[in-house]
């Protein structure tokens, strides 16, 4: 009998009922973690997702998160810096596209409706003023070195002068923004508010300048 068994599954052949284990290669892989994370992260605040959650999104294990990002915070400093990385690269593309003799203003403007759009898509470049100090140190690291770089952004578009003054409108102008798009957030990204908070934070900059450079 037991002979008679092993030779009817030799004529079945192998079974076939059994889902393959997808092969990925390394970069393939933390591709996907990434990009899932980067999902989970947009929807929710950092504390809120889970290893194993965006394991489960990726088609990963938590083991293989931990493998190639070592920690949650690490994972998630990653898709922050990605996500910021992507910002500033729409906006310059945007500003490339500008005619030379383009006003400073019509040049933070373009730069401001990009980020409103990624503020509205629930980008994690844009979500540091809603996280309320829970990110971690090296998230927070990498949200001062993106606005620093801003910071420098505007100094050449405004070209102001070395003024204290000027040096506080511009970081002020960022506070600024950070506040006005939490209002904004907070009432659900309402289309017909949008160019009105264009016009308040475009505003606020040149009511602290005292003028816009040239």
């Amino acid at each position: 009998m037991a002979e008679h068994a092993r030779t009817a599954d030799h004529e079945r052949g192998p079974r076939t009922d059994r889902s393959p284990r997808q092969r990925l290669d390394a970069e393939t892989r933390r591709a996907e973690i990434l990009t899932a994370a980067t999902d989970l992260f947009a929807g929710a605040a950092y504390a809120d997702v889970a290893v194993a959650d965006i394991a489960a999104a990726a088609g990963s294990s938590e083991a293989l998160v931990f493998r190639y990002f070592s920690t949650k915070a690490g994972l998630y400093t990653e898709v922050v810096r990605a996500s910021l990385a992507d910002l500033a690269r729409q906006q310059r593309a945007a500003d490339d596209t500008l005619p030379p003799t383009t006003s400073a203003r019509d040049r933070v403007t373009a730069a401001l409706q990009i980020q409103l759009g990624h503020v509205a898509d629930g980008a994690v470049a844009t979500r540091g003023f809603l996280e309320s100090g829970t990110e971690p140190a090296q998230t927070l690291a990498v949200r001062r070195e993106a606005r620093a770089a801003t910071i420098e952004t505007l100094r050449r578009i405004l070209l102001p002068t070395p003024w204290d003054r000027h040096e506080f409108a511009l970081w002020g102008f960022l506070g600024f923004l950070d506040g006005a798009c939490a209002r904004w957030v907070a009432g659900g990204c309402r289309e017909e508010e949008r160019w009105p908070l264009i016009e308040a934070a475009l505003g606020a900059l040149e009511g602290a300048l005292g003028d816009w450079g040239r």
